[in-house]
Order: structure tokens, then sequence, then C-alpha cells
């Protein structure tokens, strides 16, 4: 297992970020200005796209794993190493995502805590009805991590 990040050609993983992300030109906002890293375990198993927010926050803008390759950790172990390596510059991991009963969950057991929820974010930013788990997604809904510093292990 090989996490890389990468700096150009990022698109040829459109298949993986439209699992998280499902219309382009969403991706297409947060893409270029972020960081991208993909997680190789014989072939690309998991993406994960995060931006600086200000203030110390980085933002998890997109992360995904290929169907076949989801329950063996790699989201997690993604979401670890980002954690890690940008400890020193940021206090705050983030994400935001649909208020679903299969994002929520896996966000709080890696550690995440409510912060807060921004209204109609789906609804007012794509341009058809979002579903995950049969739920119709409307307000994006923010979690909350502390960074922890390499010298605080």
């Amino acid at each position: 297992m090989e996490i890389v990040r990468m700096s150009r050609d990022k698109r040829r993983f459109l298949h993986l970020l439209l699992m998280a992300d499902e219309q382009e030109n969403m991706v297409e906002k947060y893409l270029d200005r972020g960081d991208m890293y993909v997680l190789f375990d014989g072939k690309a198993v998991c993406e994960c796209v995060v931006t600086d927010e200000g203030g110390g926050v980085l933002e998890i803008k997109n992360i995904a794993t290929l169907p076949e390759c989801r329950n063996k950790g790699y989201a997690k172990a993604m979401i670890e190493y980002v954690a890690e390596k940008y400890a020193d510059s940021h206090r705050i991991l983030q994400v935001g995502t649909g208020d679903s009963p299969l994002t929520i969950p896996f966000y709080e057991k890696c550690g995440f805590e409510y912060s807060h929820t921004l209204a109609d974010f789906f609804t007012d930013n794509y341009d058809h009805p979002i579903y995950e788990c049969g739920v119709r997604l409307r307000d994006m809904v923010y979690l909350r991590r502390p960074m922890k510093k390499a010298d605080e292990d």
C-alpha cells in the first residue's frame, strides 16, 4: 500500500472523484486548488482531495474508495495520512458531507465531531437531486477534528 501526491493529471482519477461528488463542475471548483492523494494497493483504490481553507483549517473536499475495495480501511488510512502530513501547518481537519446514515458514522469513527450545517447546500448547488442510502441530501453537514502534532504522540 502506497499513498502518492498527484501534482498533475488529477483528472485521470475522475472515475473515483465522481463517486464522492457526482457533479463534475462541482469537482472542478476545488480540484486545481487542492492537494490530491491517491492510495495504491496494486491499483488506485482510494483518493482524497484536501484544500487549505485558511485560519489553520484543512478541508477534505473529496474522498472515495472503489466499491469493491470498501470496508478494508483504505479511507481511514487516507484520513490518518492527511492528518499526520498537515499536522504542523493546520489546527483543524474538517469535512463537509451530506446528512447520510453512511457517511456521518464513518467520519465519527475517524474522530470527527459535528461542527455546523450549511442549509440547502445540495439543493442550491447541484442541478439534480442527490441521494445517498435512499436519503435526499439537502444540507451540508460539517464535521471537524483537531490535528495532532507529531510530537503529541
